[in-house]
Order: structure tokens, then C-alpha cells, then sequence
């Protein structure tokens, strides 16, 4: 643990957010070179911060907003994944299903996630439901393509011995298929995870009741730059912790990765 500690890595982010955060309060209260109204300083994004921890702000705490959101890119997200990937790597590995689904995929792929949201209200209303489709599309897309590219990019030698032992069905899918891809599925994974979010933030500017796209909605609103500043972090960190998992998970499955 201390060795993690006094990792070069760690000491180098460490220091660039203190630099950061030394560079906002020169420029905002030390020396008022950006004005209050535009960015707000660090003492009063921390007074916002108080405040919708504690009071509450746009009908929730923060501890509630941070709930509803988290939910709701879960939801997508793992629908997505469920999806995605298993999608990916049945076009990736046969010629007949490429060909089938492939066409409609590249027809929907360019639409912006953003614009299915009209569709999604008609479809299911204002509700969690619409939020979740929205999401879910966002976050399909990435796992489609990586899991497509991860079994593309298998190596031939590998194939090779698979044919040469004798792997057929399930069994080449889980000990030859899945192993090998699996890098470039995870790279979706991140990827759809980012998607997710920013996504998310999106889709509850409108008909939603809580969540953090919410609290920024209502810091717009009411010309209140710290509590967007705060919105704001949130999303960064909630997207950070969730990537992190992500990672663990990643360095679990494919321990011989964990070292780069």
C-alpha cells in the first residue's frame, strides 16, 4: 500500500490537480481575473457544494441526485453490454451474421444518440424508460465495434491450433474467441461507459425530476455558476469511480495486464 503510495505515477496526478486547483484560485479569488459570474471561485463551489449536500437544490441532495443518475447509466450501460458484445463477436466470427446485421448497424450507427431522444419520449414518456434507451444506444455502439474488431484482430497461429485441436461450438467461443477479444472488449466497455454519461447528462435536461443533468438544468436556470461547477465534478468523479471499477474488473479477468 505505502509502495503505491510513492508511486511516480500517483505523486505526478497528485500534483497536476494541486496545480490545477492553485491555478483557479489565482484566477478567480486571488486575483479576480475571471469574474464570479462566469467561473466561480473554489471557496464558493465548495459553499454549493455544502449546500446541496446538505440543504438540498433542484428538489434533491446530492446524495440523491448522485443515486438517480448512477441508476440510470447502470441500467443502460449493462443492457448495452449484454447486448453489444455478444453481438459483436457473432458478426465477428461469422460471415452470415455480418452480412445480415451489418447493413441495418451502419445505417444506425451515425444517428447521434441525442437524437433518438423525441423518439424515446413518444415511445415511453418522460419517465426513467426513455432515459435508459437513449443510454443504452449510446452505449451499444462501442461494444458492437470493439467486440466486432477484438475477434477480427485474433491471431492467426491461435485460430490455427484451435482447428487443430479440435475446437468447435461453446467451447472455441469461451476458450479461444472470448480470451482473445477481450482486450478490445474492455476498450468498448470504457468506451460505452463515457458514452453512458455523457449521455445521461444530456437526456435529463428534460422531464427530469432528480439527477445530476437535473441539478445542471436548474444551476442554468437560476444563473448559479458554482452549483454547475459542482454538478459538474460530480459527473467527473461518479465517471472516474465507475472507470476504476471497470478496471478492476478488467485487471481480474486478464491478470497478465495488470503490470502495463
Amino acid at each position: 500500500m505505502f509502495r503505491a503510495l510513492r508511486s511516480p505515477r500517483l505523486i505526478c496526478s497528485i500534483g497536476t490537480l494541486g496545480c490545477t486547483l492553485a491555478l483557479w484560485y489565482a484566477l478567480t479569488a486571488l486575483t479576480g481575473a475571471i469574474s464570479p459570474a462566469k467561473l466561480p471561485s473554489p471557496v464558493e463551489t465548495w459553499q454549493a457544494l455544502v449546500q446541496v449536500a446538505t440543504d438540498g437544490y433542484a428538489d434533491g441532495r446530492l446524495d440523491q441526485h448522485i443515486v438517480q443518475s448512477v441508476k440510470l447509466v447502470l441500467y443502460g450501460f449493462v443492457v448495452a453490454a449484454l447486448t453489444g458484445v455478444p453481438l459483436g463477436l457473432w458478426m465477428g466470427g461469422s460471415r452470415r451474421a455480418q452480412a445480415f446485421f451489418n447493413p441495418v448497424f451502419v445505417l444506425l450507427r451515425p444517428i447521434p444518440p441525442l437524437a433518438w431522444i423525441p423518439l424515446a419520449i413518444v415511445w415511453l414518456g418522460l419517465g426513467d424508460a426513455a432515459k435508459v434507451m437513449v443510454i443504452w444506444f449510446a452505449a451499444f455502439v462501442p461494444c458492437v465495434i470493439n467486440s466486432f474488431a477484438g475477434v477480427r484482430n485474433l491471431d492467426v497461429p491461435m485460430l490455427e491450433a484451435a482447428d487443430m485441436l479440435g475446437l468447435r461450438g461453446a467451447r472455441r467461443v469461451f476458450e479461444v474467441t472470448v480470451p482473445g477479444a477481450l482486450p478490445m472488449i474492455f476498450t468498448g466497455l470504457r468506451l460505452s461507459l463515457q458514452a453512458s454519461w455523457t449521455t445521461l447528462v444530456a437526456g435529463e435536461l428534460i422531464g427530469a425530476v432528480t439527477g445530476l443533468g437535473h441539478l445542471l438544468t436548474q444551476g442554468s436556470l437560476d444563473i448559479n455558476p458554482a452549483m454547475i461547477v459542482v454538478a459538474m465534478l460530480t459527473v467527473a468523479l461518479c465517471g472516474w469511480l465507475m472507470t476504476s471499477l471497470l478496471g478492476v474488473i478488467e485487471r481480474k479477468l486478464m491478470p497478465w495486464r495488470s503490470n502495463r
